[in-house]
């Protein structure tokens, strides 16, 4: 059985995945303008842990994190 609180995305990868920049760079230059939330508040490290049913905000739309 898998330890589900070790599966986790890092952010950058996830706004990667869901559109929000073609680039690593792109998406580095979005999170540290402070423009993405996690949770309800201003997330600045690209590399924070993302675990399932985390909430990712950026410009009003609402992302939930789904992990497999």
């Amino acid at each position: 059985m898998r330890d589900q609180t070790s599966e986790y995305i890092e952010l950058n990868a996830f706004l990667k995945s869901k559109g929000i920049a073609q680039t690593g760079g792109q998406v580095k230059l979005i999170i540290r303008a402070g423009n993405v939330k996690v949770n309800h508040e201003v997330e600045l490290r690209n590399k924070r842990k993302l675990r399932n049913n985390d909430v990712v905000e950026y410009i009003g739309k609402k992302y939930v994190v789904k992990l497999n």
